[in-house]
């Protein structure tokens, strides 16, 4: 292959005007980007995506935004409304919560799937100008599902030599999936790829299963490793790929002299106390009030965690603009008041809440001082955090809850303690389990899920996808070599 050309519904960065000709440049964060931009930073290549902006994208702050990037920056522009109808609209008020299990937060508005595809088409207008026919073409997540529907029709796919997507959220079961109005065009529109990857074993069942009840004409060839799917004369190859991290960058940034000092002055913040650490963004798959319910069920049930248990919870600002985050929020904060007001003493405050983002030292600085990593999304895709703080005990130490629906569950059990996010009573007790956790227990078992989290990092992740994607290219190649010589 040339080029590595990455499309996402986001860039690494986001533009935001302060006033006018004044822009700020704020890093994105989350799994894409974490995992995503120190590979195509060190292959080069292309990234194609929104800057967050809305209208005409500025140049001078894209320019400066993309100076030491080390690769190349394709933007694509969105109005406001296209905004609110594909982001805010299809993306997370159907697809997201729906392939969550949380159907009920579905808000099925037809405009949405209208402005959901003419969106799709954009992004696959900025492929067909930058593509070259040996580039590898790596599509991500449930914002741009239907993007390589559009380059079929448009005939761009027959000059390329394979085009891959990844899902970083879960795919539902059928009995979920078959809810979506537009199931069939959805699903149809996903084997137009020639590789699609998921987080874990599941995930494909669940995909295999969609394609098997609803697209009849497709045909499944059950393989050991990839599964193939034949479908309108073209075969598409199915697999896991569960996403890491980069396992070296959080072990020796939480190493450094800046974090240790972070790590110490939180500790004797809170003397003679195991802190407890839940780091989330405000959505409700996150598991945030069951969590909360669950640690006062754990104070009302085991006393002897009164005055001995801190939990620290942070949750980042996110999709502000829907409101039903703004009364997730308010559940939240009323959940942590209630616990406060009933339990707190002159000496000891329960939960830490902090509603913002942390700088890198000071998340890492948390990863490395809190003894309990309590991670319980009601279905995560993969959960990054989970492998963060595994990374950042440097010293083999610490305990880790963890759902059972969180992808990462598939790679860390069984020496992550996984609960059910739905069951606050298994939970509680599970806090006690934690907090009466040997130290040689706690050893043994983070020295185990340190070596999964080194060993299936980042890189790994991307090389096994790449791999997977390659011999995919190789026989686009020759395919369209024996097309030319045909003619």
């Amino acid at each position: 292959m040339n080029r590595l050309i990455v499309v996402s519904n986001r860039l690494p960065f986001a533009l935001d005007s302060i006033g006018e000709d004044l822009w700020t440049i704020t890093p994105a964060t989350g799994g894409l980007v974490s995992a995503i931009e120190p590979v195509l930073r060190e292959r080069g290549g292309t990234w194609i995506g929104w800057p967050g902006t809305v209208g005409e994208i500025p140049p001078k702050p894209l320019a400066k935004a993309t100076r030491n990037a080390g690769y190349k920056i394709v933007p694509v522009a969105l109005s406001e409304i296209e905004r609110d109808e594909f982001y805010y609209g299809y993306s997370n008020q159907v697809i997201w919560p729906l392939f969550h299990d949380l159907q009920n937060f579905c808000n099925f508005e037809p405009a949405y799937w209208q402005a959901y595809k003419e969106v799709n088409k954009r992004y696959a207008d900025a492929i067909a100008r930058c593509a070259q026919p040996d580039d590898f073409i790596w599509v991500h997540d449930y914002h741009l599902m239907y993007v390589a529907q559009v380059l079929r029709d448009q005939s761009v796919s027959q000059k390329l030599s394979g085009l891959t997507f990844f899902l970083h959220i879960p795919f539902p079961p059928y009995d979920i999936f078959s809810k979506l109005p537009q199931q069939q065009r959805l699903l149809r529109a996903l084997l137009q790829f020639d590789l699609l990857g998921f987080q874990t074993r599941r995930d494909v069942r669940n995909f295999i299963q969609c394609v098997r009840r609803v697209i009849l004409d497709a045909k499944i060839v059950p393989r050991r490793e990839l599964q193939l799917i034949r479908f309108e004369k073209r075969e598409i190859r199915v697999g896991h790929f569960p996403i890491g991290i980069d396992f070296d960058l959080f072990e020796n940034g939480a190493a450094s002299d800046a974090v240790a000092q972070r790590s110490r002055q939180l500790r004797a913040t809170f003397p003679d106390c195991q802190l407890i650490l839940g780091s989330d963004r405000l959505d409700y798959s996150k598991g945030i009030p069951e969590r909360l319910r669950a640690f006062r069920a754990a104070l009302e049930f085991h006393p002897e965690l009164h005055g001995r248990v801190v939990l620290i919870q942070i949750v980042v600002p996110s999709r502000v603009q829907i409101p039903r985050y703004h009364e997730f929020k308010r559940r939240i904060d009323r959940l942590v008041g209630d616990i406060n007001g009933r339990f707190s003493t002159r000496t000891w405050l329960p939960v830490q809440y902090h509603f913002r983002s942390l700088d890198r030292d000071n998340l890492l600085a948390h990863y490395r001082a809190c003894d309990i990593a309590f991670i319980t999304p009601l279905k995560d895709g993969m959960n990054l955090v989970a492998k963060e703080y595994c990374a950042c005990r440097i010293d083999n130490d610490g305990a880790l809850i963890l759902s059972q629906f969180a992808g990462a569950a598939e790679q860390l059990k069984p020496d992550a303690l996984l609960v059910n996010p739905y069951d606050v009573e298994q939970m509680a007790d599970t806090i006690l389990q934690a907090f009466r956790m040997s130290q040689a227990e706690r050893s043994a078992r983070m020295k185990r899920m340190r070596r999964v989290v080194r060993n299936e990092n980042v890189f790994w992740w991307v090389d096994s996808f790449l791999k997977a994607g390659s011999q995919i290219s190789i026989q686009g190649v020759s395919k369209r070599r024996q097309a030319r010589f045909a003619r």
